[in-house]
C-alpha cells in the first residue's frame, strides 16, 4: 500500500472544483450554515476517503450531507447515518469508538475505509450523473492503492451499483450483468473480493424502520466472516 500515494490523492480530491453547481452548494451551505452548528467553522470542500490504508473491507456510500461530512471535513462524521455507521463498525471491531463527531475526535479505522460515490455535498442528497462521472477517476485511483481489498459493502442502492461499475470499469469482475441491489445481497466479483449490499443508514430509512440495527449489524457480521475476522 503507498500510504504517500493515498494522502497525495486526499490533497488532490480537497482541492477539486470540477462541479460548479456542487461547488456553490457546499460553499453556500458551509457559509450559512444551520443553527445547531453556527459557532462552528464548516469545511465546505470535497471530503476525503477515511480509514486503514490497509483495508481489506471497502465502504462505498452516496456523497456527504450537508451538515454532515460536508461540515466535519470526514466520511459520515457529525449526522445521524454515521451514527448508525460508527456504532455498526465499532460492534463489528472494525472502529476504535462507536461515534464519530468530528475529524478531530480520534476515531480510527481497523481494516475499513470508508468512500463515497461523490466527494462533494449534493443539494438534496442528489448527484447529478456528470457529478458522478467527475468523481469516479478518484474512486479508480483509491481501489488501486487499496490493494488489500477482499469485501465492498454498497451502502445503498447508488452505493452499491458504483462498487461493481467501479470494478467493472477497471476490468476487476468476472460479472458481465450489473447485480440487483438489495439488502444482504452478496456478489463474487471476482476470485478474491466480494460485494454485499446494504440498505442505506439514512433517517429515511432507519426512521421508517425499512433498516434496524439487527438488519445492519448482520452485513457486518457477514464481512467479518467473510474475511475470517472474529465475530463479534
Amino acid at each position: 500500500m503507498n500510504t504517500q500515494g493515498l494522502a497525495t490523492l486526499n490533497r488532490t480530491i480537497t482541492a477539486c472544483t470540477l462541479c460548479p453547481r456542487l461547488v456553490r452548494w457546499r460553499t453556500k451551505v458551509a457559509r450559512e450554515k444551520t443553527r445547531r452548528y453556527r459557532h462552528e467553522e464548516y469545511w465546505g470542500r470535497p471530503v476525503p476517503g477515511f480509514g486503514d490504508p490497509y483495508a481489506r473491507l471497502l465502504l462505498v456510500g452516496l456523497a456527504p450531507a450537508a451538515h454532515g461530512g460536508n461540515r466535519t471535513g470526514r466520511m459520515f462524521t457529525g449526522d445521524r447515518s454515521g451514527d448508525w455507521l460508527y456504532r455498526a463498525l465499532y460492534k463489528a471491531g472494525f472502529a476504535r469508538h462507536p461515534l464519530s463527531i468530528d475529524r478531530n475526535d480520534g476515531q480510527e479505522l481497523t481494516d475499513c475505509f470508508i468512500t463515497a460515490t461523490c466527494r462533494c455535498a449534493p443539494p438534496q442528497n442528489k448527484p447529478l450523473p456528470r457529478e458522478i462521472r467527475n468523481c469516479r477517476p478518484f474512486l479508480h485511483a483509491e481501489l488501486k492503492l487499496l490493494n488489500n481489498v477482499q469485501v465492498v459493502i454498497g451502502l445503498g442502492k447508488l452505493g452499491f451499483d458504483t462498487a461493481y461499475q467501479l470494478f467493472a470499469e477497471l476490468g476487476k469482475t468476472d460479472v458481465l450483468k450489473k447485480p440487483r441491489f438489495a439488502h444482504g445481497a452478496e456478489v463474487r466479483l471476482n476470485e478474491r473480493v466480494i460485494l454485499l449490499g446494504s440498505f442505506h443508514p439514512s433517517q429515511q430509512n432507519t426512521f421508517t424502520g425499512r433498516l434496524t440495527e439487527p438488519m445492519f449489524n448482520a452485513v457486518f457480521r457477514r464481512a467479518n466472516r467473510l474475511l475470517n475476522r472474529k465475530t463479534l
